[in-house]
C-alpha cells in the first residue's frame, strides 16, 4: 500500500526536531498557508522572517517566471555577468552607506557569515572572532564557532580557536576587544535570545572600539534586514555603520539566497594572494536575485518598513490582553511574546495552531513565542487575529 505523504516526512525527510508542527501545505498566498483539507493559516513568522511582501507575491512570481525562460545557472559565483546578479547589487548598494559598495552573493546566512568570517581574518591578518553570549549566526561550523549557546557548541566540538563570548549590552566588557581582534560580529537585535537590544549609546560605544582597535564590526541583519525592524536595515536605528553587512532571509523574496557586503577595498582580499579566496557555485543564483531584487523594489517603493512599525504596536496591544503574558518585546513586526514557562509558551503555540495562527519559539528563550509575520498584514487580517485571540482572554494555558 502507498504511504501517506506525512508517513513519508516522517520516513524519508531528516528531521529536525521530535515535534513538528507537520502541516501538510497545499499552497499560500499573502500572509496564509492553506494545508490539504484547505484550512487556513495564518502565517506569524514567516517562514522565520523570510516572506517579508507574503507568500508567492505576484510581483516575485513573474520576475521567477521571466528569469526561468531566460537561463539558470551558468556558471561558479564571480565568472560571468549575469544581469540580475548586477542590478541587485546596484540597486542595494543605493540604500547603503558609501563605503559598503561591494556585494558577494552566496546562498543561506550561514554561508554569508562563514564568507564574513574568513574576509575578517584575511584583511586584518587577525585571528581573533568576538561574539556575543546568546547570539545566533547559523548552524555551520564556522558559524557555530561564533553561537552563543555552549550546549549546542560542545555537542560539536573542536570548532574554531581563537573565539571569545562576551556579554549583550555590557559597556566595560568591550575592553575585550583587541588590537588582537579580527571580528566583531553581532546582531543589533539577538533574535534567538527572544528580541533582545540594547540603546543606542552602547551600538556607538561598539562601534568606536571597533574603529580604535582596527577590529572589523560585522553586523549580521539576517533576520532584521529588508524593514523588518521599523527601518529598511536595523542599524539605521543605531546611527551606527557596518563594516560588513550580512543579508538572507527575506533578502532573496522566498528563494534561497544571502550576501556579505563590504567596502571594495577589504573585498579586493578575497581576490588575490590567494585568487578564490571565497567561491560559491550557486551562490547569486539568477533565478533568486531576479526575486531578491523584485522584492527589494516592493520593499522600498511600499517603505514597507513604515508598515513594520504599525503591525508591531497593533499585535503587541493584541497580545497584551492575554492574561499569561508576562512580557512582550518588540521592535518594528519583530516580537517576543514572553509567558510565565515554557509549558505555557508550548501550550499557548499549539492552541494558536488549532485556531488557524502559526507561530514559533525562540532557540534560547523556550518561554516565548516569535512573531514575525509578513508586512503586508493589513487591518482586516490583525482584526481576525484579535478576534481569534480572544479565546485566550483570562484563560488558563
Amino acid at each position: 500500500m502507498k504511504k501517506s505523504l506525512l508517513e513519508n516526512f516522517y520516513r524519508y525527510v531528516a528531521q529536525t526536531s521530535s515535534d513538528p508542527q507537520a502541516i501538510e501545505v497545499a499552497s499560500a498566498e499573502g500572509v496564509f498557508i492553506f494545508d490539504k483539507h484547505g484550512k487556513r493559516y495564518f502565517d506569524l513568522i514567516s517562514g522565520i522572517a523570510v516572506s517579508n511582501m507574503g507568500h508567492t507575491h505576484p510581483v516575485i512570481i513573474k520576475a521567477i517566471k521571466q528569469q526561468i525562460d531566460k537561463y539558470l545557472h551558468l556558471m561558479v559565483y564571480g565568472e560571468f555577468v549575469q544581469e540580475p546578479q548586477v542590478e541587485l547589487a546596484t540597486l542595494l548598494c543605493e540604500y547603503l552607506p558609501p563605503s559598503l559598495n561591494s556585494v558577494y552573493f552566496v546562498n543561506s546566512g550561514s554561508e554569508a557569515v562563514e564568507g564574513a568570517l574568513k574576509l575578517a581574518k584575511r584583511a586584518t591578518h587577525r585571528q581573533e572572532i568576538v561574539y556575543f553570549k546568546n547570539a545566533y549566526h547559523g548552524a555551520t561550523h564556522g558559524a557555530m564557532s561564533v553561537m552563543g549557546n555552549l550546549e549546542y557548541q560542545q555537542a560539536f566540538t573542536p570548532l574554531l580557536p581563537a573565539t571569545k563570548a562576551i556579554s549583550f549590552g555590557i559597556e566595560n566588557e568591550l575592553e575585550q576587544i583587541t588590537e588582537q581582534t579580527a571580528a566583531f560580529i553581532v546582531e543589533l537585535v539577538q533574535g534567538e535570545a527572544g528580541v533582545r537590544m540594547a540603546d543606542a549609546n552602547y551600538w556607538k560605544q561598539v562601534r568606536q572600539r571597533c574603529s580604535d582597535t582596527g577590529t572589523l564590526l560585522i553586523v549580521d541583519e539576517i533576520q532584521t534586514g529588508l524593514g523588518r525592524t521599523g527601518k529598511l536595515f536595523a542599524f539605521e536605528h543605531y546611527d551606527i555603520e557596518p563594516d560588513i553587512l550580512l543579508l538572507a532571509k527575506a533578502f532573496g523574496g522566498g528563494m534561497p539566497l544571502g550576501a556579505f557586503i563590504a567596502n571594495k577595498q577589504i573585498m579586493n582580499e578575497l581576490t588575490y594572494n590567494p585568487v578564490l579566496g571565497h567561491i560559491t557555485t550557486f551562490g547569486g543564483h539568477p533565478v533568486s536575485c531576479a526575486a531578491a531584487l523584485a522584492h527589494l523594489k516592493l520593499i522600498v517603493e511600499g517603505e514597507m518598513w513604515k508598515k513594520a512599525e504599525s503591525i508591531g504596536n497593533r499585535l503587541t496591544d493584541i497580545f497584551s490582553k492575554i492574561n499569561s503574558v508576562k512580557e512582550i518585546r518588540h521592535i518594528g513586526a519583530l516580537l517576543a511574546i514572553d509567558f510565565e514557562n515554557p509549558i505555557f509558551c508550548n501550550n499557548m503555540l499549539k492552541r494558536m495552531l488549532d485556531k488557524g495562527i502559526i507561530s514559533d519559539w525562540f532557540l534560547w528563550c523556550n518561554t516565548a513565542l516569535r512573531i514575525a509575520p509578513p508586512l503586508i498584514l493589513n487591518q482586516q487580517h490583525l482584526d481576525e487575529i484579535e478576534y481569534y485571540l480572544k479565546f485566550f482572554h483570562n484563560r488558563n494555558l
